[in-house]
């Protein structure tokens, strides 16, 4: 029986299973068996260098055939025409495909949702409304401009609507340690709870709050007495109502509150609110100053101020803002850099 059946019988057993252990034994066994009879037909110009024997198969395997190097005796011709060419082109199909299958796989597990992520500083946004959910997306998109990524978790078994984009983790839920650790939710700075469930909200952001409290947290409710109760727990929770119900009584009473309402809060048309700290190291100001700076600087009106006890809304010109307050303003875009 010729070596060459004796190979063909190995190569059929072991491939049955093909796997990485397999594939390489495979290799080496036909490296080693390639050496050898190129080396009994005399052929040292191909078998006195490691580096031209590998360079030697690797061209002749993928097909390149250069012309460089080549057979010179008649049964050294017969070893590459029998064993040398049928073997390689096989055996390099065989890699190829393995090696392209491995990152289908690693590929597939990411639009899956079932690999682990890498990321810091991020934003995490738990629970899937479909096109609300991708609105809302779009919106910290373009607030963002690629300062912080975006990780959207979700229970649903599905795939990564916005592949490139965003990352994507699924979860069996929103309290699974280990699912939520692949979501990095000890590096999140921001954490972002929108879930059709108002009882899954709750529990999902109980969970955030011992996990990181340092992430600024916000979770949407229907129910206003969940977003009580979760203030109880976590007074530094930042609480979303739901407020469909309170603007329609608005525009009712006030024609066109609805689309004022929808600019304000729109990232993409109109104007829209911001907020920026006061610096800590600045000198204590009032109301009237900053809002002249404001119109006058940067063409944006102050409308708000949060000195620690709360937003304070349309407050009179003669409040004093301390150094650390949260200014809201309204402008056509967010003002990266303020003069103070």
């Amino acid at each position: 029986m010729t070596l060459w059946l004796l190979f063909q019988r190995w190569a059929v057993r072991n491939f049955s299973q093909l796997n990485s252990r397999n594939l390489l034994l495979t290799l080496l066994a036909y490296g080693a068996i390639s050496w050898l009879l190129l080396a009994l037909a005399g052929e040292k110009e191909l078998t006195s260098s490691l580096t031209d024997f590998i360079y030697y198969l690797f061209v002749t395997a993928s097909t390149v055939g250069y012309g460089d190097m080549s057979p010179t005796t008649v049964f050294g011709k017969w070893v590459v025409s029998l064993f040398v060419i049928p073997g390689g082109l096989g055996l390099f199909a065989m890699a190829i495909g393995r090696v392209a299958s491995l990152f289908l796989r690693y590929w597939r597990s990411g639009l899956m949702g079932k690999r682990s992520l890498k990321v810091n500083n991020h934003i995490l946004i738990l629970g899937w409304n479909e096109q609300r959910t991708l609105h809302l997306i779009k919106m910290l998109q373009h607030e963002e401009k690629k300062r912080r990524k975006i990780v959207l978790c979700v229970r649903p078994e599905m795939e990564n609507p916005l592949p490139g984009e965003i990352e994507f983790v699924r979860v069996t839920s929103f309290t699974d340690q280990e699912g939520m650790k692949r979501a990095g939710i000890g590096h999140a700075s921001c954490i972002l709870i929108d879930n059709p469930e108002d009882d899954i909200t709750l529990s999902a952001a109980l969970f955030c709050a011992n996990k990181n409290p340092d992430a600024h947290l916000l979770a949407y409710f229907k129910d206003d007495a969940l977003s009580q109760l979760l203030k109880q727990h976590c007074p530094n929770a930042e609480c979303i109502p739901s407020v469909a119900v309170e603007m329609l009584a608005k525009a009712a009473v006030d024609p066109g509150s609805s689309e004022l309402h929808h600019e304000l809060l729109s990232t993409t048309e109109g104007m829209t609110q911001y907020s920026v700290n006061y610096p800590d190291n600045a000198q204590k100001t009032t109301i009237e100053a900053l809002f002249a700076a404001f119109k006058r600087d940067y063409e944006a009106t102050l409308i708000a101020v949060d000195a620690g006890n709360g937003v304070e809304l349309n407050p009179s010109l003669d409040r004093e803002v301390p150094p650390g307050s949260k200014l809201f303003y309204i402008s056509d875009e967010r003002v990266t850099t303020f003069n103070w």
